[in-house]
């Protein structure tokens, strides 16, 4: 067993067939020397045996003399004994010898058979021996055939026969097993070593599919699926890597600038203008960087107080705290209760209804009702819109839209994908929904189930 562990697949598997045709071959065999056993000794045992006995029996009823050598061509081994016990005929090879057995059938059998292994001249070889009992106006006789009794093998030619068949057998089974098993396990082959060759720079690469409707097939299927994921994930990666890199190089090469050219004439530079602007660049890298540091957070599944809260009253209490920059109507309605974390859903809303300022025209408007089990969060906005092309595309990270490419007025570019993040960590959607003026961002949440 610890071989076969240390084995490649296709070795162990042909050796387990190999051993299982080896078995099913010894059974077989072992079947049939012992039917042909069975039925060479009892076809000796019956009808030689029993025939020439009572050949010789008959010739003694009917008072028939015996000669001392008695010809017999079925059996060798053929005596008859007298009323006094002596030997008093015998096939010729059996000329001169003692009685081969002692024992006379009972008074109740006139035959009897026995194997005996210490017979007289034949102590090497067990012996079938039938004996008959005869009642003749002389006394009683005995005659006494015998046969050696049938090897378990039966004969030679018949154990070669079977041994060599069964080499035959195996042989072949092993060639085929081992021929089938590599040609079944070729594409699992192939495939491992693409993906051997596969690296992050190389993500292009696809490993061959067999023409085969198969488990193997359905693998290649499988492992190209996970591929396309595993290289969308890296390209995704690196457009946030590089889209993080940009928005934050920015405002630090702006801040970089200022601080030179007011060193380089110290005298002639506004010292407290230049400090609020450094404050406003120091505010938009630290919305970044929390932005970034909640992304990462969500994106690494870090556990959240999950619990029973009404987003209309953490709606309203939000609104309460804020300080609107345009107008914002609300039409808020109790039963919205939902199971969920309360910074995250606060974070959500904030996020729309800062993203509905940024671009509404003179007012946000902001709806929370329980709808067919489910809780639903609009805000609503009456600017520009956003094309329908462009709705999933504003939900990336680190994106703006042409009306928002001012990076002092546009955020941060991942708002939307927080929000977004945080409804579907909360089993629910947040998208973009028909509306006839401006955006109407729509966020629906499970209701939470009543209490017991």
């Amino acid at each position: 067993m610890i071989l076969l562990r240390n084995r490649s697949v296709r070795t162990r598997l042909t050796l387990l067939s190999s051993a299982v045709m080896a078995l099913l071959c010894a059974g077989i065999s072992a079947l049939v020397l012992a039917g042909v056993r069975d039925s060479a000794a009892h076809r000796q045992t019956d009808e030689v045996l029993h025939d020439a006995v009572l050949r010789v029996a008959h010739q003694i009823t009917r008072g028939r003399p015996l000669p001392r050598v008695i010809r017999s061509e079925e059996i060798d081994v053929l005596q008859v004994v007298g009323p006094d016990g002596r030997v008093v005929a015998a096939a010729e090879p059996m000329a001169g010898r003692p009685r081969i057995s002692a024992f006379t059938p009972p008074e109740e059998n006139l035959q009897v058979h026995r194997t005996v292994c210490d017979a007289p001249g034949f102590h090497d070889t067990c012996m079938n021996v039938v004996s008959m009992r005869l009642r003749t106006p002389s006394g009683h006789w005995t005659v006494y055939g015998a046969e050696p009794v049938v090897p378990w093998y039966v004969d030679h030619l018949l154990m070669a026969t079977l041994v060599g068949g069964s080499l035959l057998l195996v042989g072949a089974t092993t060639i085929g097993a081992y021929r089938t098993v590599g040609r079944t396990l070729d594409p699992v082959e192939a495939i491992s070593g693409e993906l051997q060759e596969i690296t992050s720079t190389d993500l292009e690469r696809r490993v061959p599919v067999p023409g085969h409707h198969d488990e193997i097939q359905r693998l290649a299927l499988t492992v190209n699926q996970t591929l396309d994921r595993l290289q969308a994930a890296v390209e995704r990666e690196r457009r946030f890597a590089s889209d993080a890199s940009h928005d934050l190089r920015s405002p630090i090469t702006a801040m970089r600038t200022q601080v030179e050219e007011a060193l380089l004439h110290p005298e002639d530079a506004d010292w407290p203008s230049m400090a609020r602007a450094q404050l406003a660049g120091l505010d938009r890298l630290q919305a970044i960087v929390t932005d970034l540091l909640a992304l990462c957070r969500m994106d690494a599944g870090a556990a959240s107080a999950d619990q029973p809260l009404d987003l209309g009253e953490l709606v309203g209490a939000e609104l309460a705290r804020r300080v609107p920059q345009k107008a914002v109507v609300t039409d808020i309605r109790p039963g919205a209760v939902v199971t969920g974390d309360r910074l995250q859903l606060i974070r959500m809303f904030t996020n729309l209804v800062d993203n509905a300022e940024r671009h509404a025209a003179s007012s946000v408007a902001v709806e929370v009702r329980p709808e067919r089990g489910q809780v639903v969060l609009e805000v609503r906005d009456d600017g520009p819109g956003i094309p329908v092309e462009q709705r999933e595309y504003v939900f990336q990270r680190f994106t703006r839209l042409d009306t928002a490419r001012n990076r002092e007025t546009g955020g941060t570019g991942l708002g939307l994908a927080i929000a977004r993040q945080i409804a579907e960590r909360h089993h629910g959607t947040l998208a973009l929904e028909d509306s006839p003026c401006g955006a109407r961002f729509v966020a629906r949440l499970p209701l939470a189930p009543a209490p017991p």
